[in-house]
C-alpha cells in the first residue's frame, strides 16, 4: 500500500526518510521548512486499536484507567505504525533513478547493516545485522539504497526467512546481476524472553542467488568478506 494518503505524520516522515534522502527530489526535501522537520502528530484512525490495547490490558488484570497506562493504547497505536511503516514504502520512490550503469564486474558487499523488525508470530522484536553482496551485471546500485531496501523489508511483519529472501530477491529482480547473497544474524525476543528463554541465541539465515548459488567460489568469497573485521574509523 505505497503512498496511502490517510497515514500519520510521523509514519509519513518514517516512509520519507526511508524512501528518500536529505537533498533529493522528493518528500523529505520538500517537507524541510526552514530547516526544520514537521512536527510529529499522534496516530489517527478509528480508535479501534486502542480499544483492543484496553481489552489486552483487562485481559491480564491490568486497569487501563491507571495513572501509568493512561495513555498506553495511543503509545502503542503509534508504535505499531512506526514498526510497520515498510508497508508503504514506495520502492521507485526508494530507488529514485539511483540505478547507474558502470562497467564493473566484481563483488561488491555492503555489511554491519542494523536492523530491527517484529516476529508475526508473537509480535516481538528481533534485531541484528544484514549483509548484503551483488555482482555487477553493468548496473550498480547508489550504496545508500542497500540499507534502505533491508529498512522497507524489516519494517513489517516478518519472519527473518522471508526477510532474508526478499531482499535478496528485491536487488536480483531492479539489477539484473549475475548474483545476489544475503546473510541476517539476529537475536529473536520470542526465543530470549519466552519459550526457551535462552539469552544468547543467535539466529542466521542466508540467500543466495546467481552466481552466489551455483558457483562454489564465489559464495566462499562473500563467507570471506563477512569474517573480515570492519576497518578501524
Amino acid at each position: 500500500m505505497p503512498n496511502a494518503p490517510d497515514l500519520p505524520a510521523h509514519v509519513r516522515r518514517l516512509v520519507d526518510e526511508i524512501e528518500t534522502e536529505i537533498g533529493e527530489d522528493g518528500a523529505v526535501a520538500a517537507s524541510i521548512e526552514g530547516g526544520h522537520l514537521p512536527p510529529v502528530r499522534p496516530a489517527t484512525g478509528n480508535g479501534r486499536v486502542e480499544d483492543a490495547v484496553r481489552q489486552i490490558l483487562a485481559e491480564i488484570g491490568e486497569d487501563a484507567d491507571r495513572e501509568g497506562l493512561q495513555g498506553t493504547p495511543e503509545r502503542v497505536h503509534r508504535m505499531y505504525t512506526e514498526l510497520t511503516a515498510g508497508y508503504h514504502v514506495d520502492p521507485e520512490r526508494l530507488i529514485n533513478r539511483a540505478i547507474f550503469d558502470v562497467g564493473y564486474s566484481e563483488m561488491v558487499v555492503v555489511k554491519d547493516i542494523p536492523f530491527y523488525s517484529l516476529c508475526e508470530h508473537h509480535l516481538l522484536p528481533f534485531f541484528g545485522s544484514a549483509a548484503v553482496a551483488y555482482i555487477p551485471r553493468g548496473k550498480v546500485i547508489g550504496l545508500s539504497k542497500i540499507p534502505r531496501i533491508v529498512e522497507m523489508y524489516a519494517r513489517r511483519l516478518q519472519v527473518q526467512e522471508r526477510l532474508t529472501q526478499e531482499v535478496a530477491d528485491f536487488l536480483m529482480d531492479r539489477l539484473a546481476p549475475q548474483g545476489v547473497g544475503v546473510v541476517l544474524e539476529a537475536t529473536h525476543l520470542c526465543a530470549v524472553m519466552r519459550g526457551v528463554r535462552k539469552p544468547g541465541t543467535i539466529m542466521t539465515t542466508s540467500s543466495v542467488l546467481g552466481l552466489f548459488r551455483t558457483r562454489d567460489r564465489t559464495r566462499a568469497e562473500f563467507f570471506a568478506h563477512l569474517a573480515r573485521p570492519a576497518p578501524a574509523p
